[in-house]
């Protein structure tokens, strides 16, 4: 049972994506409204201001909404039309392998190789 645990932890995380919007404010801090098509009369998206969110696949997105973003930013709205479902492959976490640095002795050795060379190499031109 430990290891099928630890092969879902390995496999991809199911998400939605989630566009969240800010509104445009005018000079006096307002809200500005769009004037066309059909989000007429409600809050112009600040490009500047727009955020994504990672909601778990199985998770309300409302409900994640109003947990994770309005307590911070309570002018948010979801653009539902650029919701994505999909996929998160974390490939750090699966093909990273660390590999510790040299050590310094050996850096240095080669670097005094290298100092070497190059001095040699000026002297070699006058």
């Amino acid at each position: 049972m430990a290891e099928s645990q630890h092969s879902r932890h390995l496999l991809p995380q199911r998400c939605q994506t989630i566009t969240v919007e800010r509104p445009q404010l005018d000079e006096d801090g307002q809200p500005v409204l769009e004037t066309r098509g059909k989000r007429k009369g409600q809050p112009k998206p600040d490009s500047k201001l727009q955020d994504s969110e990672e909601v778990p696949l199985g998770e309300d997105c409302e409900e994640y909404f109003q947990r994770e973003v309005v307590q911070h930013v309570s002018d948010a709205w979801i653009d539902h039309d650029k919701t994505k479902i999909g996929y998160e492959i974390p490939f750090n976490r699966h093909f990273y392998v660390f590999e510790p640095p040299r050590e310094l002795d050996e850096i240095d050795t080669e670097l005094k190789g290298v100092t070497d060379r190059i001095v040699k190499m000026i002297g070699e031109l006058s």
